[in-house]
């Protein structure tokens, strides 16, 4: 099957794109007002873009509340979304007003950053802190104008990592069991990792 998808006319019950772009990582971005509520929300379009200097960008589809708080301070952090948070983490993105704190929303505890004044996710075991380098909003579907989605990029000036997450100088990674967007309205986590000594010496 083929299928031009500025019509999308691939005759499935659901829209396939998002249901093979997978697994994505959830951004679960904090941030916090200039009037000091605090505001945290998941977001499956989100992944780290380069590592020197460290930089991550998220989208958020209409004018949310972590976008309006990011535009205003230039701040935000990123805490892992692990197995043991799922709960957390989908109370965490209940439709609210802009005056509800979803920390206290979903009984987590915001822990102010260390580089930066947005609150992180107390109980995740990593988080990322992040500075706004640039924000800008996506062309529409045919390409021409813009959409209702805007781009966030942020660059990390710190990092959180607890340290019973660390074994012989490596994160345990399979051990947090990081939580993942599939497609639909499906999740799944990491529970086993691959080494692969076959390469060439070089990241790409």
């Amino acid at each position: 099957m083929h299928f031009d998808t500025a019509t999308n006319q691939h005759g499935m019950r659901h829209d396939p794109f998002k249901a093979v772009v997978v697994p994505r990582p959830i951004g679960w971005i904090g941030s916090v007002s200039p009037e000091g509520v605090n505001n945290l929300a998941p977001y499956s379009f989100f992944n780290a873009i380069a590592d020197k200097p460290p930089m991550v960008m998220f989208s958020s589809q209409g004018y949310k509340d972590s976008q309006r708080n990011i535009e205003a301070t230039g701040e935000f952090t990123c805490s892992l979304a692990t197995r043991a948070l799922t709960q957390q983490m989908n109370m965490s993105s209940a439709p609210v007003s802009a005056e509800v704190d979803e920390f206290l929303l979903a009984g987590l505890t915001a822990v102010p950053g260390h580089y930066v004044r947005a609150p992180r996710v107390g109980e995740s075991p990593v988080a990322l802190e992040c500075k706004l380098w640039k924000m800008f909003r996506l062309p529409g579907p045919d390409g021409e104008g813009e959409s209702n989605y805007t781009l966030i990029i942020g660059r990390v000036v710190g990092m959180y990592i607890d340290d019973s997450v660390i074994r012989n100088g490596r994160i345990d990674i399979a051990a947090l069991q990081p939580l993942a967007r599939l497609g639909y309205m499906d999740y799944s986590f990491l529970s086993a990792r691959v080494e692969s000594r076959a390469w060439d010496g070089v990241y790409r």
